[in-house]
């Protein structure tokens, strides 16, 4: 019986895990862990915990085109600077200014904290930071 539970709670934290696959590792281990909770106790919570961070941490790279095309990019006259940590996964503040590129509409960049960062324009969720 506990085995039967244990094995529906992950196969529940990997269905529930597909639908937050936008979501950051941090974001899909917490909701991994509280679904897993409620369907299977403490056991449910770690399995659904450890599955949601997998899940979540799945942002796709951007393609070797676009990172060379945001290294080319001459550095703007001023730059954006935040207090906060910038993270991978993690969605920029509103005050920073993002630059689509031209020929991958999927991805932008901004320069905060003299790194380039790009980034995802529609949830400005960081996909790359460049050294």
């Amino acid at each position: 019986m506990r085995t039967k539970l244990i094995v529906s709670a992950a196969a529940f934290g990997l269905l529930a895990g597909s639908a937050f696959a936008q979501s950051s590792t941090v974001t899909g281990a917490a909701g991994g862990a509280v679904t897993g909770a409620v369907v299977g106790g403490p056991v449910g919570a770690a399995i659904g915990g450890v599955t949601g961070a997998i899940v979540g941490g799945a942002i796709d790279p951007p393609p070797e085109k676009v990172v060379t095309y945001v290294q080319e990019q001459p550095l703007p006259p001023s730059e954006a600077v935040v207090q906060d940590q910038i993270v991978v996964g993690r969605a920029l503040p509103e005050t920073v200014v993002v630059t689509p590129v031209p020929d991958n509409p999927t991805y932008a960049y901004a320069v905060v904290n003299h790194k380039r960062v790009i980034v995802q324009p529609k949830t400005r969720k960081v996909v790359r930071i460049l050294e």
